[in-house]
């Protein structure tokens, strides 16, 4: 066993396991935790195949590509989710959907699959197992000790992992509509990440760039939530419904759509 690249790949495999357990618990508590841990079960079974398969020339497999379009993808569906949960915010307020009677219609029909919340899961998973299999077959290869590499990225998943199991009660608490726009705000922030690395997008910092990506989205998010809120208080004050008074008027109703 060597303790030094144990650690090195412990810590080198923490970076990516925290965005791992940030879409899973995500998407789980927006969506369907179903779907998300089966999604996330999915992809680690594709890499432990390809790694089965492959062996070690899993290290020459090319990243940019599969960054670039995994990226694309969380972008469009962050971006649907970022606008959705900027419109029902506006309309509903913060506090709406935290243990509500009116929920949304995937969670009214249980039995039905939600493949959204399964795709991004899988893509999240699948994507980061990858970069870390790279992680600790190269370095593991490199210095002459695969199995303190495989250990220590074992440890970083197993702790990692216990710490979202142990969290996610405290992000489902967090009201639907608002948990909408922030996750939407998640995904976004990691497609725009990845999509750019997959074009060769040098990040200053490297991962320590994700926290100004998604402190720059939630800011952004909010803007457009009090720019929706103004013109929606405009809009009620110039249009009246037929046989109400001017004071009754309400705000443009927002499509409940998935």
């Amino acid at each position: 066993m060597n303790p030094t690249v144990l650690l090195t790949a412990f810590f080198a495999t923490a970076i990516e396991v925290i965005e791992m357990v940030a879409i899973v618990v995500g998407v789980g508590v927006a969506r369907s935790w179903r779907a998300s841990l089966t999604g996330a079960s999915a992809g680690l079974v594709v890499l432990a195949a390809l790694v089965a398969v492959l062996g070690t020339a899993v290290r020459d497999v090319p990243l940019s590509p599969v960054r670039l379009v995994v990226g694309a993808l969380l972008l469009i569906f962050g971006l649907q989710w970022l606008r959705k949960g900027v419109l029902r915010v506006a309309r509903d307020g913060w506090g709406v959907g935290h243990r509500a009677a009116q929920v949304d219609s995937t969670e009214l029909v249980e039995h039905r699959f939600d493949w959204t919340g399964f795709v991004l899961s899988f893509k999240g998973v699948s994507l980061e197992g990858l970069e870390v299999t790279v992680i600790v077959v190269a370095f593991g290869a490199a210095a002459g000790a695969v199995g303190s590499a495989v250990a220590g990225a074992a440890a970083a998943i197993i702790v990692l992992g216990a710490v979202g199991a142990l969290t996610y009660r405290l992000v489902a608490r967090i009201p639907r509509r608002a948990l909408q726009l922030f996750v939407g705000a998640l995904l976004t922030t990691f497609g725009t990440f990845w999509a750019a690395e997959g074009l060769g997008v040098a990040w200053p910092g490297e991962e320590t760039a994700l926290l100004a990506l998604g402190a720059f989205y939630v800011l952004a998010a909010l803007g457009l939530l009090s720019w929706v809120r103004h013109r929606w208080q405009e809009t009620t004050q110039l249009v009246v419904r037929p046989g109400s008074s001017p004071g009754s008027a309400s705000a443009p109703s927002v499509p409940e759509r998935h």
